[in-house]
């Protein structure tokens, strides 16, 4: 989407930035690094080890030379950019990416990398924990045929490409087996991944098809529609919105359940046990002998929060959930974080942007947003009373 001669004329420094901006972050996509490339062999070995050996991971090497980036990035001039509000945001989108580099410049590398991922992603909270033991204390719901994982990752692509036959866009797809959740979107190339050895249940296939395409691929194809790169790079901190929007979109359409809201508060109590110094085997031994979680479940849960030496985003899910749960219950515009890869906090920018021009409307929305159709009573409860 292009800039009308007049929108440049009365805003070329920002216009400036924001298209050297893209053309630096191109490659500091962290999920692209984070994922070990030995996640199934690293699994036989502790399964064979009695769960007593912590696995050894290994990652992709990157493929940029990080010191320079850094160093191009804070030579932007952003003190040029006339407007405050817009100045502070780029300098905070500055700092935010440069925290990016230095958790992939780091991962594999210990503590090292744990303190760059508190930095850019926090650490649960005593509330947020005490919010996860609170869902984990309802009682199991049953499983009903909607639960059993039967459905190939072959079959789960077809499933994908009929949910989004109501866009127009079209995204990439590939199966991979280094993948520590059983689908993820990659931002910068429009790719939807799947786990290739991974069962999908009919569930979850409806989980995935309103979280990755409903939201992460909607907001990927909206940033690209808008006029300021940002939108498809990514505002600072958007995770948590982005994960919360993602998983309130499982929500809206029928299909979050008990067993998804379980699974991301063991995802938190997992972040938590970073902070108290447990090791892979520790973490692994809370969720598997504490809360009696099942191996494969627990394994998984241990690996996505130890990958890359400590990564600590995972908490963000519930607390990103509850944000925008609560802001959908005051009557807030959802829209605006589906402009591309927006952040709660900085809504007003985007509304300041659509006025003067510098944003457009969406091309692309989320159906699921359009009516309420949980039937939970028990999840809506939960949902009210978390802290």
């Amino acid at each position: 989407m292009a800039f009308t001669d007049t929108i440049l004329a009365n805003h070329p420094n920002l216009v400036h930035i924001d298209g050297n901006l893209n053309k630096l972050v191109q490659k500091i996509e962290l999920l692209n690094y984070i994922n070990p490339i030995n996640i199934e062999q690293e699994k036989r070995n502790f399964f064979s080890s009695k769960y007593n050996i912590n696995p050894r991971f290994h990652y992709r090497k990157i493929d940029f030379n990080a010191h320079k980036l850094q160093q191009e990035l804070f030579s932007q001039d952003i003190d040029s950019i006339e407007d405050e509000e817009a100045r502070n945001f780029y300098r905070d989108v500055i700092y935010d990416y440069s925290g990016l580099i230095q958790c992939i410049e780091s991962i594999g590398k210990g503590s090292k990398f744990y303190f760059n991922s508190l930095k850019s992603f926090g650490t649960p909270t005593e509330k947020d924990v005490e919010n996860a033991k609170f869902i984990l204390h309802f009682e199991d719901e049953e499983y009903d045929q909607e639960m059993f994982p039967v459905f190939s990752a072959v079959e789960a692509a077809e499933y994908f490409q009929e949910f989004t036959r109501k866009y127009d866009f079209q995204f990439n797809l590939k199966y991979s087996t280094k993948l520590s959740a059983a689908a993820m979107v990659q931002n910068s190339t429009q790719t939807l991944v799947l786990k290739k050895n991974h069962r999908f249940s009919a569930n979850q296939l409806k989980v995935l098809a309103n979280h990755e395409i409903g939201v992460h691929m909607v907001t990927t194809f909206n940033g690209l529609a808008q006029p300021l790169k940002i939108f498809h790079n990514g505002f600072p901190k958007n995770l948590e919105t982005q994960e919360g929007m993602a998983v309130f979109s499982e929500y809206m359409s029928g299909c979050l359940t008990l067993y998804r809201l379980k699974e991301l508060s063991y995802r938190v109590l997992a972040t938590d046990s970073l902070r108290k110094g447990l090791d892979f085997c520790g973490t692994f031994d809370l969720l598997h002998n504490q809360y009696k979680l099942n191996r494969e479940e627990a394994y998984t849960i241990s690996l996505r929060a130890h990958r890359g030496g400590g990564f600590t985003k995972d908490y963000l899910y519930l607390t990103g959930l509850k944000k925008i749960y609560d802001a959908y219950h005051r009557g807030e515009n959802l829209d605006p974080l589906l402009a591309g890869k927006v952040t709660y906090e900085y809504v007003s920018i985007v509304d300041s942007w659509l006025e003067i021009g510098l944003a457009e409307e969406n091309r692309y929305e989320n159906f699921a947003f359009q009516k309420n159709e949980n039937a939970n009573s028990k999840l809506e409860f939960i949902l009210q009373n978390l802290k």
